[in-house]
């Protein structure tokens, strides 16, 4: 059922954004950690969150375990540019209220311009 699931979002994915080329993608949990800036302030922004949790993975050394790494989040100033690119991108807002209250396994798409994140659990 995972199976056919997860075919069935890359499918429409892939759909969706048939015009667009793909730059990189990963899969990422969203872990406690990802939630708290380095100053230990909550994070209520979901570009914010999924910035942290590439921080977390490449500055600190904190990744969950089922998190991938990708060739464009490991430079800081790509980083810097998550907030502009998620805005120009897509996702779900039930994908936006799952990243802000919760822990979960997300795939994240990188464009020239643009993310588009998709919640997978």
């Amino acid at each position: 059922m995972r199976r056919l699931t997860l075919a069935l979002v890359f499918a429409s994915m892939a759909a969706a954004t048939a015009a667009a080329q793909v730059l990189d993608e990963y899969v990422a949990r969203i872990g406690p950690q990802d939630h708290f800036n380095s100053n230990g302030v909550r994070l209520t922004d979901p570009a914010a969150i999924i910035r942290q949790d590439r921080a977390n993975l490449y500055v600190f050394g904190k990744g969950d375990g089922d998190d991938e790494t990708d060739t464009f989040f490991r430079s800081r100033e790509n980083r810097a540019l998550m907030e502009r690119m998620l805005r120009n991108g897509s996702s779900a807002p039930s994908a936006v209220s799952a990243i802000v209250n919760g822990t979960p396994l997300i795939l994240v798409r990188i464009y020239e311009n643009s993310v588009e994140v998709m919640v997978l659990d």
